[in-house]
């Protein structure tokens, strides 16, 4: 059994690396291919030349990201190919993010791009190429169980994305391989890079939504013109408080920002985003808090009928995991929680192991 899972020699096992162009993709190319194995390096090239969708240096899968993928690959002597998504990635990924802020959620783009781009369609074509297996450069672990592979957070807390992988299926897993996962910390990974001798050694970190140059509304207003619509403000009762500059400015939970005539000295938040109505409905601390959590497309890495199974949730990607139980299309939590936004995902823990989540609606 190699160090991939797979029961021949590693130069008889054919990897592909997802790469993206920065210094987890590279490393972990980097490693498969010093240890023997026979990596295909593959790029995704998602972007065109977008008005207000024009990657800087900080993001991945741009121009000078496929040039240092390829740099590594002939440093360290594999092939690689680069493939055309453009399209795909502007309807799936730019085109969903503008829509659900005009649905009134509050998106997470990278969740759709794991999803539906990377462990969809390049999945799909690392198996037309007849690849045993597809490695990434995500900070998350593969741990084989009782039933077959589970997904678990990294070793590295910090770096751990299981949050963001909660739409990985069972079939996808057994596919993938997540050699950075038992990392230390992300130290580990540079000084791997420096060993190597590659020139992403030293590259900055992409941005957390990698499309988005300067404010993310202008990303909006550029796939969706005229998005911003002015309209009110209003308390839960319906009372007219302000003006607000559209509903693609706001998002759940905010405090500032908001330009309105306070009915008393307390603290007001945004608790809810009426996008039939256009209104920014506002309220105190307390009108945000709520212990169900609705949700739709849940997506179970359990072996087990989730249906009345008791995990830890998280409901924003650096929230604590807190407990509550499943119940069909909802999830009870044992205490009410803030600021629970639409568009966000719920994701199940039990201890480090992550179970699978769906998107909150409501």
């Amino acid at each position: 059994m190699n160090s991939l899972g797979i029961n021949k020699p590693p130069s008889n096992t054919k990897v592909a690396v997802a790469m993206s162009g920065g210094v987890d993709s590279s490393v972990v190319a980097a490693m498969l291919a010093a240890e023997g194995y026979e990596v295909i390096g593959i790029t995704l090239q998602l972007y065109d030349h977008l008005s207000a969708c024009v990657p800087k240096d900080r993001s991945c899968c741009a121009g000078r990201d496929i040039r240092d993928a390829e740099a590594v690959a002939n440093k360290m002597g594999f092939r690689h190919i680069t493939i055309n998504m453009k399209k795909a990635f502007l309807h799936s990924v730019i085109e969903d993010f503008a829509d659900s802020y005009l649905r009134g959620e509050t998106p997470i783009p990278c969740i759709k791009c794991n999803q539906i781009v990377k462990f969809n369609l390049m999945l799909d074509r690392a198996r037309d190429l007849g690849c045993d297996v597809m490695a990434t450069g995500h900070y998350v672990q593969r741990i084989m169980g009782d039933n077959g592979p589970e997904m678990h957070r990294a070793v590295d807390h910090v770096r751990d994305q299981s949050y963001f992988m909660f739409t990985t299926t069972k079939d996808q897993l057994d596919y993938l391989r997540f050699p950075l996962g038992g990392f230390q910390s992300k130290v580990e990974t540079r000084s791997l890079a420096e060993k190597y001798g590659l020139v992403v050694a030293q590259k900055p970190d992409s941005q957390d939504i990698c499309f988005v140059e300067g404010s993310y509304t202008d990303v909006v207003n550029s796939v969706r013109p005229n998005s911003s619509v002015p309209g009110n403000i209003v308390d839960l009762s319906g009372r007219i408080l302000g003006k607000h500059t559209g509903i693609i400015n706001y998002t759940i939970g905010q405090r500032k920002g908001l330009n309105f005539q306070r009915p008393s000295h307390e603290i007001y938040f945004v608790v809810r985003i009426d996008p039939t109505n256009n209104q920014i409905i506002v309220g105190t601390k307390n009108d945000l808090a709520s212990n169900v959590v609705n949700i739709r497309d849940m997506n179970w890495l359990g072996s087990n009928d989730p249906n009345g199974q008791s995990v830890f949730v998280k409901n924003r990607s650096t929230q604590v995991p807190v407990s509550g139980t499943i119940c069909g299309s909802s999830v009870i939590l044992d205490e009410p929680h803030y600021g629970i936004a639409p568009g966000q995902a719920c994701v199940f823990y039990n201890g480090n192991r992550m179970l699978g989540g769906g998107w909150i609606t409501k």
